[in-house]
């Protein structure tokens, strides 16, 4: 069962695979280098990542394929977002909510690898009412 603890300790272990990669590598590269990172990264540690799902919209009953796809959804519960520019716009923030709602899953995470830390400015939180239904533990 999914519980918020299981998903706050995944968070915890898809930042700190950021920060490995951020800190191996640095702020200079494109998005698509650090998604290839990042799932090489997330492996090592021996989590399940699939890159570029796809997401369709429910729309008026209908369900209707896009060419929206999140960059890397991890075990199946956590989406993750990566942006590799200067500086977070709210649109980054809508775009990871909408991933988040489309695929109908609890949390998700916008990381900025442009940046000097990643954990003091180079990462968001997001949360939904899918994980406020959640149990504790």
């Amino acid at each position: 069962m999914i519980t918020k603890k299981y998903l706050n300790d995944l968070t915890y272990k898809v930042i700190g695979c950021a920060i490995e990669v951020h800190k191996t590598i640095g702020p200079a590269l494109v998005e698509s280098v650090y998604e290839k990172l990042m799932l090489h990264e997330m492996r090592l540690k021996g989590l399940k990542c699939e890159s570029q799902v796809s997401a369709a919209i429910h729309y008026k009953g209908v369900e209707i394929q896009t060419d929206l796809r999140l960059d890397i959804l991890v075990e199946d519960v956590l989406c993750l977002e990566l942006k590799a520019q200067q500086g977070l716009l709210p649109v980054h923030d809508a775009i990871t909510l909408s991933y988040m709602e489309m695929l109908q899953k609890p949390k998700g995470l916008l990381i900025n690898f442009q940046c000097v830390n990643i954990v003091r400015e180079g990462q968001k939180t997001f949360v939904n009412r899918l994980f406020a239904a959640l149990p504790d533990e």
